[in-house]
């Protein structure tokens, strides 16, 4: 059975990307492969920080991976926090502080419409492809539900009334800009190495 890294140790995103996954490839993350460095995530988009991941670990450890970088982008704010969303309020990667730092700037404004986007790269042998997803959305005023994770309690996807936080992993899984993207990734492994 073919053996990729994720190039992660988000436990969150891990469970949701082997779930996608099913029992096709067996997915490790960092810490199953031994690396636990602090990979600087420096570029200015979702694809360069998830290109510096996953070149970072073909070239240290030799190993077909793939890494993933995900934004969300408020319209009214520009498309922030985009490529800065983990670190939107400081570089603790507290989601809580984020999510106060993105109601707190929307007060006040009524257009609330955003987007979750995904970008996956992958590196087999020498070759690199990329795969995206998106799902539009707005954001709510106060957060509901106890599920997901990020800023999964202030955003409902279109067409939806409950957000991502109140959503099963298996709801959220069929429709999730992370699932759109890791869905690409997993037609294209299963095309290339089944």
């Amino acid at each position: 059975m073919k053996e990729i890294v994720f190039a992660t140790n988000n436990k969150h995103k891990l469970e949701e990307i082997r779930h996608l996954a099913g029992d096709h490839f067996v997915i490790k993350s960092l810490a199953e492969i031994g690396c636990y460095d602090d990979i600087p995530e420096t570029a200015d988009t979702l694809q360069g920080n998830a290109l510096i991941k996953a070149r970072y670990i073909k070239n240290k450890f030799g190993l077909d991976c793939f890494a993933d970088d995900t934004g969300l982008e408020v319209d009214a704010l520009g498309g922030r926090p985009g490529v800065f969303s983990a670190r939107y309020a400081g570089d603790g990667h507290d989601f809580m502080a984020n999510m106060v730092k993105l109601l707190d700037e929307l007060n006040g404004i009524t257009n609330r419409t955003a987007r979750f986007r995904t970008v996956i790269v992958l590196i087999t042998g020498d070759k690199e492809y990329f795969f995206e997803g998106h799902v539009n959305g707005t954001i709510i005023s106060e957060m509901r539900g106890a599920k997901g994770f990020g800023y999964d309690p202030v955003f409902v996807p279109d067409g939806y009334d409950t957000t991502f936080a109140q959503m099963s992993l298996a709801e959220k899984n069929t429709i999730s800009h992370r699932a759109i993207a890791a869905g690409k990734l997993a037609l294209f492994l299963k095309q290339t190495f089944d």
